[in-house]
């Protein structure tokens, strides 16, 4: 059914629910971005599925998180069942077979997946101040760290090279702010509580070496599929802000590190970004502003961005305009943004004079979707009532021994599952600091020397007068416990006592 640099997508229905055509995406608008909507159990994660394969098929790699695990199926041959030989029946998809797909599992904590992982640096000041839901002048402090860390040549890599970095802001905060800027210890506190709170999160998982390679989700099968790299996401879902982030972190990975292109034959890669309502919360006009960008560039490096959620509204305007395939499945409009919900999909998809738009969208059924793609010149074909074709991967999760296996025969097998932990902030601050202590050591042994050298008479076993006052140095204060200063005085006492009395003496015997 697919035809040649084309992507079947299903089949539209005429008012009558005869077959009017099928519908596909071209391959050469793949990186023109697209959007897929629809509200709960209205077949979205069925459609992420048949795009991914179609994708796979062409020799695109795919990149998609799996947020409930169903994805997951796509690694296993499809099975026959009656609905869906109804469906391929229906849409006129006579070639419909079943096969499994090339599949490379990730996961930030590996359990389900190979490790993944990026470091501090990689992430930038702007993204970690994102996941830390930083204020501005806590942001300034990230910021001031990033460049101190950049000057004295300290490498970022995981979370303990970040907090001893802070610790010694905060420890030098008069110096270093004559220099970079103010550094507030406050700000310095808040920023490392908030580091507690992203570690007892599971945060500290994804900080480290070694870093993902954006090569290895850009891979080929020998079979000339695209491999399709899931993430799961089933866990790091409990973590909203540090899912966004990842998923924001590579997508600007893939901008910085690929080369212009173009406009190509089929995309380099393709992006599916579940649950993209998780992007935009309470996200601060600059992160929005890095969004826009990042998806409006990204194009011409031949990535294609898809953001899969429940509602249009959910994504900014400047983003949606970006967006130019559009998958709408059933909405409900039972409340007033609901409602506006529903007019703001009608009203983005290029008018149908068969069928209400808007009406449309409230009476969709399961796997049926408002379906328009860009075609010709790039312009948006009229909107269809469509029926989305059956998936020939597997509906549903693998077991555990099934993702097991894939993962023993994947293709990055060996390469992130161990943690490398080089010389980077953390040991370069705690090395310098024995070298102060070691020095502070040192000169507090030369200055006891030369004061034991020049006392005066002692008393024996209660030692000079001179060697009782604590010295400081930059390793700290010492000091006394509370018998060494009763004995301290104690000698003074005593020491007092003797001096009197000889003083008597000796004036005594001038008298006689």
């Amino acid at each position: 059914m697919d035809e040649t640099g084309k992507l079947f997508i299903g089949g539209s229905r005429n008012p009558d629910d005869s077959l009017n055509k099928a519908e596909y995406l071209d391959l050469k608008f793949g990186n023109r971005h697209g959007l897929i909507t629809g509200a709960t159990g209205t077949g979205k994660t069925v459609t992420l599925q048949i795009l991914a394969e179609g994708f796979s098929k062409a020799g695109v790699p795919v990149f998609a998180a799996d947020i409930k695990g169903d994805l997951s199926g796509v690694a296993a041959k499809g099975e026959p069942k009656d609905f869906l030989a109804k469906r391929a029946e229906q849409i006129g998809f006579a070639d419909y077979d079943f096969e499994q797909f090339p599949v490379i599992f990730w996961d930030l904590f590996g359990e389900k997946g190979h490790r993944v992982r990026t470091t501090i640096a990689e992430m930038g000041p702007l993204l970690l101040s994102r996941l830390m839901d930083a204020s501005e002048p806590q942001e300034g402090v990230i910021n001031i760290a990033f460049k101190i860390a950049d000057q004295a040549g300290m490498p970022l890599l995981d979370f303990k090279d970040f907090t001893s970095l802070l610790n010694y802001m905060a420890e030098n905060a008069s110096a270093l702010s004559s220099q970079f800027g103010q550094i507030s210890k406050a700000s310095v506190a808040s920023i490392q509580r908030s580091l507690l709170v992203l570690e007892q999160q599971g945060a500290t998982h994804f900080f480290g070496e070694p870093a993902l390679k954006i090569s290895d989700i850009m891979r080929t099968h020998t079979n000339g599929y695209g491999q399709i790299s899931v993430l799961a996401a089933d866990k790091l879902m409990m973590n909203p802000r540090l899912y966004a982030t990842f998923l924001l972190w590579l997508l600007s990975e893939l901008f910085e590190e690929l080369p212009e292109v173009g406009d190509p034959e089929k995309p380099k890669l393709v992006f599916f970004f579940d649950e993209a309502h998780l992007l935009f919360n309470d996200a601060p006009k600059v992160l929005t502003e890095r969004v826009e960008q990042v998806v409006r560039l990204i194009r011409s490096k031949g990535v294609g961005v898809y953001f899969v959620t429940q509602n249009p509204l959910d994504v900014p305007e400047t983003v949606l305009a970006q967006l130019g395939n559009r998958i709408q499945h059933a909405l409900r409009a039972y409340t007033p943004r609901e409602q506006k919900a529903v007019k703001t999909a009608a009203d983005t998809f290029r008018p149908n004079p068969a069928f209400d738009c808007a009406t449309a969208i409230t009476n969709l059924g399961t796997g049926e979707a408002l379906v328009s793609t860009l075609e010709g010149k790039g312009a948006p074909s009229m909107v269809e009532r469509t029926l989305i074709r059956p998936p020939s991967s597997r509906i549903g999760p693998l077991t555990d021994q099934e993702r097991q296996a894939v993962m023993d025969r994947s293709p990055v097998l060996g390469l992130y599952d161990e943690d490398v932990d080089r010389e980077s902030a953390f040991e370069m601050l705690a090395a310098k600091a024995k070298q102060a202590a070691d020095a502070a050591a040192a000169k507090e042994a030369e200055e006891a020397q030369t004061a034991s050298a020049g006392s005066g008479w002692t008393l024996p076993g209660f030692g000079g007068g001179a060697d009782e006052r604590p010295t400081r140095g930059r390793a700290g204060s010492q000091r006394q416990t509370v018998v060494e200063a009763a004995m301290k005085s104690v000698a003074r006492t005593v020491a007092t006592q003797v001096g009197r009395a000889i003083v008597r003496g000796i004036l005594g015997s001038f008298k006689r």
